[in-house]
């Protein structure tokens, strides 16, 4: 669902934007009618201008959260 507020609600109503965006949607704000920018999560905005750093942030976390571990010959033997 696209969440679409004046620009106004940036200041008056920061606390209900920040909800929005924390679950990971974004927040179109517009100016006169017309759209003005974008609202992201840092870590929405992580995932698009950065997503390799993104990928290896949820492949460490991953492995913090397990004690699995693979050898070399198990990950790359059958390529």
């Amino acid at each position: 669902m696209m969440h679409i507020r004046p620009v106004s609600d940036l200041r008056n109503k920061f606390t209900e934007i920040e909800k929005v965006v924390q679950s990971g949607d974004p927040v179109y704000l517009t100016k006169n009618g017309y759209g003005a920018m974008v609202v992201l999560s840092l870590d929405a905005y992580s995932r698009m201008t950065e997503p390799e750093e993104y990928i290896m942030d949820v492949a460490d976390a991953s492995a913090a959260s397990t004690d699995l571990r693979f050898t070399h010959d198990e990950v790359f033997g059958s390529i």
